[in-house]
């Protein structure tokens, strides 16, 4: 990669960072370890991170994070509009010396050049070379590689120091608490084995493996290995949740819509093994080091797969896949032709090599 306007930058005269996270829970897992790079290469800055709400639990509790600045357009076009003047002004007056822009958007560059950031680094999309001061150019071999390793080249790039590669969520003591009582409620104890089930994908029904498939995932989970079942999700897959759940003998905890993104978090890490299609929750569940099984299909798994440890993908090599659709245009055979035992035989194995 090459960088335009190339200026050394010396960590001496950074005081105060602004990086503007990406939009996606699983985007903004994946920038984590960037995020620790830009610390260790600047350790007496004051890191703060802008973020749109719904990913900042995500970020308030990370060490290599001071503060956030949480940025809601959701309220019409009057409402964003008086945001974004709103998150200009306050750049303004806290004066950053330095913006690493994770977010692609040409919004991103745009603020934090009229926010009158002195140095703002980002790659070259969307045209917005001109707002930037270190632009870095992306090359084929970024563009196709694993999204952590695409945040990790912009401070590569940059000559700042990368330490960690893989991405570490932390959680709030509040939300453990929380997500224990909640637990105590439903007669599961704390040597109980909990079995999550994330059913839902964002991005259309392309990314999801059958509702009944998820059922008999959890149900064996019952029957074999006495588990307490807890189902995923947000608000708008309540509806895929609720039909799961429909579909199971054993009646499961369905917290989907019902918990914070703080919360879900604290619940993923407490199951023993969790089951997902390629999501959000999924990089959480990795980066929790949680016990994980991933249904893939459309999506390409050399981009998005979970980076732990832990984690086994099912996922099957046809030729039309991955077509990175959002509806699948002919008969989803890379999501159906996965049966729950080949996911089950991969949770088995998990489960033997944990003993």
């Amino acid at each position: 990669m090459k960088i335009r306007f190339k200026h050394k930058i010396s960590p001496d005269e950074i005081k105060k960072i602004l990086v503007r996270s990406t939009n996606w829970v699983g985007d903004t897992v994946m920038m984590l370890p960037s995020l620790v790079a830009i610390r260790d290469t600047f350790p007496r800055a004051e890191i703060t991170a802008l973020a749109n709400p719904w990913v900042v639990p995500l970020l308030k509790n990370h060490p290599a994070v001071d503060r956030t600045i949480v940025m809601d357009k959701g309220r019409g076009v009057l409402g964003a509009c008086k945001e974004l003047l709103l998150i200009i002004s306050r750049l303004r007056d806290e004066q950053f010396d330095l913006a690493v822009l994770f977010q692609n958007a040409f919004e991103a560059a745009l603020l934090s050049c009229l926010g009158a950031v002195r140095y703002r680094v980002g790659y070259n999309t969307d045209g917005r070379g001109f707002f930037l001061t270190h632009t870095v150019i992306r090359d084929k071999a970024i563009l196709s590689a694993h999204q952590a390793d695409y945040f990790l080249g912009l401070v590569d790039a940059m000559g700042w120091q990368v330490t960690e590669t893989k991405p570490v969520v932390y959680l709030n003591g509040e939300d453990i608490r929380a997500v224990s009582a909640m637990l105590s409620t439903e007669g599961t104890s704390d040597n109980s084995m909990v079995v999550g089930l994330n059913p839902g994908a964002a991005y259309g029904p392309a990314k999801r493996w059958p509702a009944k498939r998820f059922a008999v995932i959890g149900d064996w989970a019952s029957q074999r290995w006495n588990a307490k079942v807890v189902l995923f999700g947000s608000p708008s897959e309540a509806i895929i949740a609720e039909e799961v759940s429909k579909l199971m003998n054993a009646a499961p905890l369905n917290v989907c819509g019902k918990t914070t993104l703080g919360q879900a978090m604290a619940l993923i890490k407490r199951c023993n093994f969790f089951v997902t299609n390629d999501s959000g929750l999924m990089h959480i569940a990795a980066a929790l080091n949680t016990p994980l099984v991933a249904v893939f299909g459309p999506t390409d798994h050399l981009q998005t797969s979970p980076v732990s440890k832990s984690a086994r993908m099912v996922r099957h090599d046809l030729e039309c896949s991955p077509c990175l659709k959002e509806v699948c245009p002919s008969d989803h055979r890379c999501m159906l032709s996965i049966d729950p035992e080949e996911v089950w035989a991969e949770m088995e194995d998990l489960k033997k090599k944990a003993l």
